[in-house]
């Protein structure tokens, strides 16, 4: 445990090492004149600790290394990553410098299959010749962006954290203190500020006293299949909706490197999970006919972000923050956006990691920035799942939407280029009218075939 003398300090114990870095050109144009209260600090840089090795740390540590900040990214399980569909939106190849060999699978038909098995082939006619879903393995990401912060200047440690201990005052320049295990030895690292990257059940959000999320669990399977079971999803994803595989979300089939990965996710059904993951198996039973299991994962996903994003000098990211979009239950590139931006914010409030940095800092640099970017898309997806996700016949009407060409181009310029498509007006409001049109007929439909079951 830290003594007493070490929460009082200004400074810190001489464990902690100074790094120097090399600023680089992306990072040098963060740094801007930090405000007259933070006071300079002498005889040593900024420290960080961004807990969890996820996109969303590791892009925060990198970005905090990279921009003169002394950066220590701890992860408990290197080798291991959360179930995940690993689908990634095409901007962020090229915004996060992701290597084409990292990819498994360039997805060009995406099929979405209604609750009555109505097959829509989405994007077969409107995906441009250079657009593709790019699949991948988290655990080949993850990594991967972990080196990279590693690079970059990050500290990696291989612990798992116990507590964070938090100053006793938000105006008192008195460090944080890591306790963690490390090999079954306790310890502790002091800081001044950390980040949350530690997913749906961080710790660190606990010790802010950040609030509860409502929580899905996503459930998923890896398959191994034949050959020539294998060929037929080269290029093919598959998203299933239906009570039977989930009542308020979807199950997936999506292409690995050789395998695929099989999955469904939930929030009001989360006792029945296994029921549901045997429902998405037996709607394509005939396809992977002959697989074998290779690996069973399961993980909560956060619904909606925390009541609480930053206190003090503490910010959290990813999961942690609750950055996973409703309705299509993304969140990578979010998770590591949203690292990125933190660190960049720090880098920039404190100066190139020459000034401390307050509360007032992270919430104007990082928590205003990210809102004013992404709380409407937030709200926008939240939206689209309470009208088409309540019930079979409005499932089966967003099955029939998407036959729609004008709908797939809106989907995909703003899934690929992580944007609100602006569209035309005179589209938008035909649309409208055939959603309406789709979902009256949707429910005709039910209460008939409720009639004629009663």
């Amino acid at each position: 445990m830290a003594s007493s003398s070490l929460l009082s300090q200004t400074t810190f114990s001489p464990f902690l090492t100074n790094k120097t870095h090399n600023k680089s050109p992306r990072f040098s144009s963060l740094i801007t004149t930090a405000s007259i209260t933070n006071p300079s600090l002498s005889g040593r840089k900024l420290r960080a600790a961004v807990i969890g090795g996820g996109p969303a740390g590791s892009s925060a540590a990198e970005a905090l290394s990279a921009g003169g900040i002394e950066t220590f990214l701890i992860e408990r399980s290197p080798s291991t990553a959360k179930p995940c569909g690993g689908a990634i939106p095409l901007c962020m190849l090229e915004e996060f410098s992701i290597p084409l060999h990292l990819i498994d699978r360039h997805v060009t038909q995406m099929k979405i299959i209604s609750p009555s098995n109505l097959t829509v082939d989405f994007g077969s006619k409107t995906l441009k010749p250079h657009e593709s879903i790019p699949m991948l393995r988290r655990e080949v990401l993850d990594s991967f962006l972990r080196s990279r912060a590693e690079s970059s200047g990050a500290q990696l440690i291989h612990a798992l954290v116990t507590n964070v201990q938090v100053p006793s005052s938000f105006s008192s320049t008195a460090p944080y203190v890591i306790h963690h295990t490390v090999n079954n030895s306790r310890k502790t690292l002091a800081v001044d500020v950390v980040i949350g990257a530690d997913g749906a059940n961080s710790r660190v959000a606990k010790s802010i006293k950040a609030g509860s999320y409502t929580c899905a669990i996503a459930f998923q399977e890896r398959i191994k299949l034949p050959d020539h079971k294998m060929e037929y999803y080269k290029d093919v994803a598959e998203m299933y909706v239906g009570d039977d595989v989930s009542p308020d979300f979807y199950g997936w089939v999506f292409p690995k490197c050789d395998h695929v990965a099989v999955g469904t996710g939930t929030v009001s059904g989360k006792q029945e999970i296994k029921a549901y993951q045997r429902g998405i198996r037996e709607r394509v039973k005939h396809k992977i006919k002959g697989g074998k299991v290779i690996k069973v994962e399961a993980h909560p996903i956060p619904e909606h972000p925390r009541p609480v994003r930053v206190s003090g000098r503490v910010a959290l990211v990813g999961d942690a923050a609750g950055y996973v979009t409703k309705c299509s239950g993304e969140g990578i590139y979010f998770a590591a956006k949203s690292g990125r931006m933190c660190g960049e914010a720090i880098v920039k409030a404190s100066e190139g990691g020459e000034r401390m940095i307050n509360e007032d800092d992270l919430k104007r640099e990082y928590l205003k920035e990210w809102d004013d970017k992404y709380k409407t898309t937030f709200r926008f997806l939240d939206m689209l799942q309470g009208v088409f996700y309540k019930n079979n016949a409005s499932r089966e009407a967003l099955v029939e939407l998407c036959r729609d060409e004008y709908v797939q181009r809106m989907t995909f310029d703003s899934y690929f280029y992580k944007t609100l498509a602006q569209g035309n007006a005179i589209e938008h409001v035909k649309l409208l009218f055939r959603t309406f049109g789709t979902l009256m007929r949707s429910n005709v439909l039910r209460r008939e075939m409720e009639s004629f079951k009663f």
